[in-house]
């Protein structure tokens, strides 16, 4: 059939130029037109990237030059904990790594990464509409799609082989092709801004107040992603390029009332103040006006992803937790596995199986990936012992399962959505399990007061993270700290439960007191 395009994505961020770009890269004869509605990227929740998503930008798109002169190197996690507000800055637990991390890592600005991104895959070969906005879309399976556009104060219509979706949390052909679901089991919200004047976490000043603290640290915890924890929420601290830094919160609602306050910047500005170590970090910073976010419900997804015509990539297929930064992973997975599957169509090759394999794997995906790493997760992260552990052990995890395989032959395993297979299952399975055991063993700290009682006066540097035969090490470390927690909680079950604290206890905690398993 005779259409206008091949390939017409509608939306030009990072999923959306980088399945043109690959797609172009594969087939350069492909006819693809990118639609991006805006006229300049804004910001997302989150600016960092793992390692499985850096090898992807690395390797597969060749950015390293890019990101090593606009964007910031990552020198991977680091997690605070506190046990009261007026807890002293150098008495708060403090857990990451002592040296830089073995693996590329950025801390990125979205913004400026989506429009690098887009001038690429018009670089090679691709037409942009922009800005435009899509007024229409019909599909019609293999026969042909029809989009229809505003732009240049007139409407377009053309017609096209493939329709790539990759319009974010809009998730454009979810909604209305109604695969749209929201994970109600994970209410979990975001609040985020851009700050100035935020202290630096490497100064000589800290280091005259500190020395201990400076000490212990053989990088710059500036280049790190600095989370502070409490029960029920989380925030990051992400250094930008230029001198401003990223701060959010994302809370789990039923455990967790995000303060009021006269605005958002001021409640989240509020909230960080009442941490120790966010007060001595943020104490003289200021919200950068026009630059605060706020998102309800983060977590969803679509129970198809894609048909004979269209597919979904990136956030436009799901999204779960900002957490350990796994949204540019789902981003680089789908739009690799989408541009080598239109680059097959468009070759003469039948794609009906690998279409029921992205439909049916991206579901296992997605919810192997949520419940061995975040159902119920927001219970037992702001207990030092608990979290660190998980730490431990998820990281290790994800270097076993992914990081070693995607640097060991990226084309192909690009191509291999996680937890697939028997191999698969068997981790999430292992995952899931601990995961779980945590929950419950934060449940009855709560409920006995002696959730966050070790969230003072200790440290945990260790050297990081490589993906071979050392992460026994560390693996090792973190079993060790979740049996300590097992022992610690087989000795509250004997123990006469001590009264919480009236500042802790609330009417939904006094209910978990009579759901907790052994």
């Amino acid at each position: 059939m005779n259409f206008e395009y091949d390939v017409v994505i509608i939306g030009g961020a990072f999923s959306g130029a980088a399945t043109a770009l690959m797609l172009k890269r594969k087939r350069p004869e492909a006819r693809i037109l990118v639609i991006e509605k805006t006229i300049e990227f804004d910001r997302k929740v989150g600016e960092s990237t793992t390692e499985v998503s850096s090898c992807y930008m690395t390797r597969i798109l060749g950015l390293t030059h890019y990101l090593g002169h606009h964007q910031l190197a990552k020198q991977g996690l680091r997690l605070w904990f506190s046990d009261r507000p007026d807890q002293p800055f150098d008495d708060c637990v403090e857990v990451g790594t002592r040296y830089h991390s073995r693996l590329p890592g950025f801390q990125v600005d979205r913004a400026k990464l989506d429009s690098h991104m887009l001038e690429l895959a018009v670089q090679a070969g691709c037409e942009l509409w922009r800005p435009a906005k899509l007024t229409n879309c019909e599909l019609d399976n293999g026969n042909g799609q029809r989009v229809s556009v505003f732009v240049d104060l007139g409407e377009r219509t053309t017609t096209c082989r493939w329709i790539v979706d990759a319009t974010g949390r809009a998730a454009m052909l979810a909604r209305k092709l109604g695969h749209f679901r929201q994970n109600t089991e994970h209410p979990i919200n975001a609040v985020w801004a851009r700050f100035t004047g935020v202290k630096q976490w490497d100064s000589y000043e800290w280091r005259e107040r500190f020395p201990d603290y400076a000490n212990r640290c053989r990088v710059g915890r500036e280049w790190a992603t600095n989370h502070l924890f409490g029960r029920g929420w989380w925030v990051w601290i992400i250094p930008l390029r230029g001198g401003d830094v990223s701060a959010g919160i994302v809370y789990d609602s039923r455990i967790f009332k995000f303060p009021e306050g006269s605005s958002l910047a001021q409640r989240l500005h509020a909230h960080i103040l009442s941490n120790p170590v966010g007060r001595e970090i943020f104490g003289g910073a200021r919200v950068i006006q026009g630059d605060v976010h706020a998102l309800s419900m983060l977590p969803y997804h679509s129970e198809k992803v894609c048909d004979d015509g269209w597919a979904a990539v990136g956030d436009a297929a799901g999204f779960i937790d900002p957490l350990y930064s796994p949204g540019l992973d789902f981003c680089s997975y789908t739009s690799y596995y989408v541009a080598d599957l239109l680059a097959r169509s468009l070759a003469g090759e039948d794609v009906a199986d690998r279409l029921r394999h992205y439909n049916q794997q991206y579901l296992i995906t997605y919810r192997y990936w949520f419940e061995s790493l975040y159902k119920d997760k927001y219970y037992y992260m702001g207990d030092a012992e608990l979290m660190s552990a998980a730490l431990l052990l998820d990281v290790s995890s994800y270097y076993i399962g992914l990081v070693t395989a995607a640097y060991r032959d990226p084309e192909c395993e690009f191509l291999n959505l996680p937890f697939n297979g028997i191999g698969g299952r068997i981790a999430a399975n292992v995952m899931s399990f601990y995961n779980r055991r945590l929950v419950a063993l934060a449940k009855r700290r709560w409920t006995t007061g002696y959730y966050g009682r070790r969230n003072t006066g200790w440290c945990e540097l260790y050297d990081g993270f490589v993906p071979d035969a050392r992460l026994r090490k560390q693996i090792w470390r973190g079993l060790r700290r979740w049996w300590k927690c097992e022992f610690i909680n087989l000795r509250l079950m004997l123990a006469t439960r001590a009264t919480v604290p009236e500042s802790k206890a609330s009417a939904a905690a006094r209910t978990e007191a009579f759901e907790v398993g052994t």
